[in-house]
């Protein structure tokens, strides 16, 4: 029996690759396993390649697999693009409508499967994919009435005849299968789940149910991808709390919309990628110096331009925090897993309304829709703080309230529209304490040092995760965002290699958390920053930050693909 499983289905867009990846996971998940899942996709809607790898195991897992045990093939391409993971002992399980071929340079056994043909004898070709999952479950035999569950909450509503039919499908699978295995029968046999019920889900989910639990009650979107999932979560789950979602016209239309409900009192956010970043930048500088708070999201893709719109990047982190034009106040956090994702959006709101500035949630394709094993989220956690927010009406005056008031901590009370006493003026010119346009230099001063005093003094729990076992290390591993589950694992491998090992995965980056940074850096011989971009960017800010310049090296991948352990294990190791 083995504690854990690399799992991967390909084929062609359309052909129901992510709904076999999601029906297999599904089951397994209650049945207690842990699971980190990563898709493949091009950018079109139908046609070309895709993939969906599977991780399963009995212990808390984030990162894609080094290697693979089982691939299902829908065609040759398949086979041909992905067979070089399948380690010596590994199974192709291939669709024989195609004549399946296996290369000649890999010990892998192939298994051809009618899928297509079993389908259709049973009603439809589109079940060919229920077969491929039958004959998955005999390679590990599992008892395929785990899946009748799930095919029944996604085919119930099509009536009882459809649901049979796809559960025959999987039943007509495993036949099959256990008897091309004969002895080989259950070949893979995992070893037991706990049994724990969790939750399965996307990074984007846990950010819009992050935002529905903070008190978010409106949403501005344009679809892009990796984004559009959260819109299209909150499209769902917003109206019956009295929220709304508009899907506008254009990014830029869709920032200011949110600024605009922010301004009123309504916590609200927006969520895009670069491209759509690179539209908001204008109108982020105006909630920057009108002081209206704002969540933003930005889910990192390839680019730049268009880019690589369904590949793997981190290449947004300095325009995210230097990319609008003049000075502001700025916070940009960046959770490393789905349950600091829910988390660390609930107190994005927070940190907006506190310091009364836009605050960027920092995501990355991997991680935004990389669906992964998730404990219970608890949300005693979750707190409600609104800041300075001024509640009642205020004492009658004829002067103007002084919205914009030089304060010790740079932060100013604020008013929303319609409070008697709090009139005021709103402007994106320079401005004096009541809002009304001011050239004079002395103001300019006084304001602009109020604004950026705001955040010298950020209060946000967990800036760094750190696992720093050494008071000394031979090495210290930073990353941030998805890379995460890929450093942990590489960090274990380096440790049986006998080295001493820290790591730091930031969360806030900016303002950077120097103060928690500096002693690791300063305690390990040597630093390696692993990002998914190809200048270094966190590390020319660590750079920045910390000094010790000549200390701080770079890993580096930038084709669009994550991170695997074994790539950090090795391009660390070689510096010993």
């Amino acid at each position: 029996m083995i504690n854990q499983l690399s799992w991967k289905v390909g084929g062609q867009q359309g052909e129901g690759i992510e709904s076999t990846g999601e029906i297999f996971c599904i089951a397994l998940n209650r049945l207690g396993y842990y699971l980190y899942g990563y898709r493949h996709f091009s950018s079109r809607i139908k046609g070309g390649h895709t993939n969906n790898k599977i991780r399963v195991s009995t212990t808390q897992t984030r990162s894609v697999s080094d290697d693979l045990d089982i691939l299902v093939a829908f065609d040759q391409e398949t086979i041909d693009v992905n067979y070089k993971e399948l380690h010596d002992k590994g199974i192709i399980i291939a669709d024989a409508k195609f004549n399946p071929v296996r290369p000649e340079d890999t010990n892998a056994t192939l298994y051809a499967v009618p899928f297509t043909e079993i389908a259709t004898e049973l009603g439809t070709s589109l079940m060919k994919n229920m077969v491929a999952i039958g004959a998955s479950s005999a390679v590990l035999n599992l008892d395929i009435s785990i899946f009748k569950e799930v095919v029944v909450e996604i085919f119930g509503r099509k009536g009882d005849q459809v649901v049979q039919k796809n559960l025959d499908a999987i039943q007509a699978g495993f036949d099959y299968m256990s008897e091309k295995l004969g002895d080989n029968f259950g070949a893979m046999q995992l070893e037991k789940g706990d049994g724990n019920k969790r939750l399965f889900m996307i990074g984007n989910d846990a950010i819009a149910l992050g935002a529905l639990a903070a008190g978010c009650r409106f949403m501005a979107a344009y679809p892009i991808t990796p984004a559009s999932e959260i819109m299209e979560y909150l499209i769902k789950k917003l109206p019956p709390v009295g929220g709304t979602v508009i899907q506008t016209e254009d990014e830029i239309a869709a920032v200011t919309m949110a600024i605009g409900s922010n301004y009123a009192g309504v916590r609200a956010l927006t969520a895009s990628a670069g491209p759509g970043l690179s539209l908001k930048m204008e109108a982020i500088g105006l909630a920057g110096i009108t002081e209206t708070p704002i969540v933003i999201v930005d889910t990192q893709r390839g680019g730049p331009s268009t880019g690589l719109p369904t590949k793997q990047e981190q290449s947004d982190l300095m325009a995210m925090i230097y990319g609008t034009h003049g000075e502001i106040p700025k916070i940009v956090m960046a959770p490393s897993t789905v349950e600091e994702a829910f988390y660390d959006t609930t107190e994005a709101f927070n940190l907006a309304e506190e310091y009364q500035c836009p605050v960027i949630v920092l995501s990355d394709l991997q991680l935004s829709l990389g669906k992964q094993t998730v404990n219970p989220l608890d949300n005693s956690k979750v707190e409600i703080r609104r800041g300075k927010l001024v509640k009642g009406d205020l004492p009658e005056t004829e002067n103007y309230f002084k919205r914009y008031e030089v304060t010790e901590d740079g932060v100013s009370p604020r008013v929303i529209p319609g409070m008697k006493g709090g009139i005021h003026h709103v402007t994106g010119v320079e401005h004096d304490e009541t809002g009304k346009p001011s050239e004079s230099a002395a103001n300019r001063i006084a304001q602009m040092d109020k604004r950026m005093r705001k955040i010298e003094n950020i209060r946000f729990k967990t800036p760094v995760h750190k696992d720093a076992k050494h008071d000394e290390a031979d090495l210290l591993i930073v990353g941030f965002n998805s890379t995460r589950g890929a450093i942990e694992e590489a960090m274990a491998r380096l440790e049986n290699d006998g080295l001493k090992v820290n790591h730091a995965h930031i969360r806030l980056i900016h303002p950077f958390p120097t103060n928690e940074i500096l002693p690791l850096v300063e305690s390990a011989k040597k630093v390696v920053v692993v990002e998914n971009n190809a200048t270094g960017q966190l590390a020319n800010i660590m750079k920045m930050n910390v000094g010790h310049v000549n200390k701080i090296k770079s890993l580096l991948k930038y084709d669009g693909n994550p991170f695997l352990p074994h790539e950090i294990h090795s391009q660390c190791k070689e510096l010993f």
